[in-house]
């Protein structure tokens, strides 16, 4: 049977190719006993897929039973998919058959199957494997023949790797693997579903059909649908019911949808809510990077107050040591050479004065502050000095942001 006939006879809506590409992949599986691994994310209509290999199988005549592992207790998720015996545990007052005995000759869907417990997957493991398996409370071997069809919304080798699902299960059920696309990879079917599912709800509830307006449409397309196919017709039900004009434009249809998971819509559609959410992340996240920025700059500052500082350093270690090097010389030569001066010092010829060194007299000692800030506000008014007032250019001298530049002048009330 060709894709478009399994469309028809399961209800499936769509014309995306990637739906159309799982449905012959499930139609060509059918025939053998392999086991299938269906993929998917939540609400894509992943229960449609099972039926499909089941009635295309040499099984069809036999049971099917669909069994959603994720709503099963841990504690009885064993006694019901392996049966027990009477008195197995408290409660038990009489044996029961589990799952795979009921469903021998014919087919299991196990939806959600990442959800099942540790020991419950080693359980599992051996069906798959020997097609054998002990009901709870009993030691004696049972033989089924089942063939198991699997389902998940799970990312199972991300469970694999948190080591809550067992890496040779996932490669026993994983034999064939079907992926059922979600409606952000299947836009083209979006509107034609809301369509189909409005026409249901009016024959449903008797009353006229949806229409939707070009706006409305637009948004329908661009919403983030997180629950896929499912949650679309929900949305429709409730517009359906509720709302007494049947056409429905952009605005009204907002409404309906929840506006956390509308992050795939234009800016046009967003609401103001959720602008004032994103401006105000926005605002927290410029702050923070000029802060950085800040202390990026008072770093390069400082640098440079210190490479002032150790140049400073280095010119009266130099002076101290010419010093020495001419009282060598003078030692070595028993002669005084003619006066000289550094900054600090004056060192005269004997014909002059009687010492030889000694300090200048009009030199007057300072103590240096070792403010940074006034440091800060030093440079800054010098580089303002050296240009002439203009910023752009005292502060690529500074090696800091006009903007920093502005905002520091401000700070000290530097004129």
């Amino acid at each position: 049977m060709d894709v478009q006939a399994i469309k028809q006879r399961f209800g499936i809506i769509g014309t995306s190719p990637l739906l159309d590409r799982a449905i012959d992949i499930a139609s060509q599986v059918a025939p053998t006993d392999l086991t299938v691994l269906i993929s998917g994310e939540s609400g894509v209509g992943k229960e449609s897929f099972p039926k499909i290999i089941h009635q295309f199988s040499a099984r069809k005549h036999g049971p099917y039973i669909a069994v959603n592992c994720g709503a099963i207790p841990e504690g009885t998720i064993d006694s019901e998919l392996f049966g027990h015996e009477k008195g197995s545990f408290t409660g038990a007052h009489e044996a029961r058959k589990g799952y795979f005995e009921v469903a021998n000759g014919g087919t299991i869907f196990l939806d959600e199957v990442a959800e099942l417990p540790i020991s419950t997957q080693v359980r599992l493991l051996r069906v798959l494997e020997t097609g054998e398996f002990f009901k709870v409370g009993s030691s004696k071997v049972i033989k089924t023949d089942v063939r198991i069809v699997a389902a998940t919304n799970v990312d199972i080798p991300d469970a694999i790797s948190d080591g809550k699902f067992r890496e040779d299960l996932y490669y026993r059920l994983n034999t064939v693997p079907i992926f059922v696309p979600s409606l952000k990879d299947r836009k083209e079917d979006i509107h034609l579903l809301f369509r189909k599912f409005a026409a249901d709800f009016a024959e449903k509830y008797r009353m006229p059909v949806l229409q939707l307006t070009g706006d409305a449409v637009k948004v329908l397309m661009n919403y983030r649908w997180k629950g896929n196919v499912r949650q679309l017709k929900n949305i429709t039900e409730q517009i359906s019911i509720i709302e007494k004009n049947r056409l429905i434009d952009g605005q009204m249809l907002l409404k309906y949808l929840p506006a956390k998971l509308s992050r795939d819509l234009p800016v046009l559609y967003k609401r103001e809510q959720e602008q004032k959410e994103i401006s105000e992340r926005d605002l927290l996240y410029k702050v923070l990077f000029d802060m950085k920025k800040d202390i990026n700059d008072l770093k390069q500052v400082v640098g440079k107050i210190m490479k002032s500082e150790d140049i400073s350093h280095n010119i009266q270690q130099n002076n101290a040591q010419l010093i020495k090097e001419l009282h060598q010389t003078v030692e070595n030569a028993g002669s005084y050479p003619e006066d000289f001066q550094t900054d600090n010092f004056q060192i005269h010829h004997p014909s002059n004065v009687g010492a030889i060194v000694e300090p200048i007299q009009d030199s007057e000692v300072v103590e240096e502050s070792l403010s940074i800030q006034e440091k800060e506000i030093d440079l800054i008014k010098k580089a303002l000095a050296k240009y002439n007032g203009k910023r752009k250019n005292a502060a690529k001298e500074l090696g800091i942001s006009e903007r920093t530049l502005y905002r520091k002048i401000k700070e000290h009330n530097i004129n």
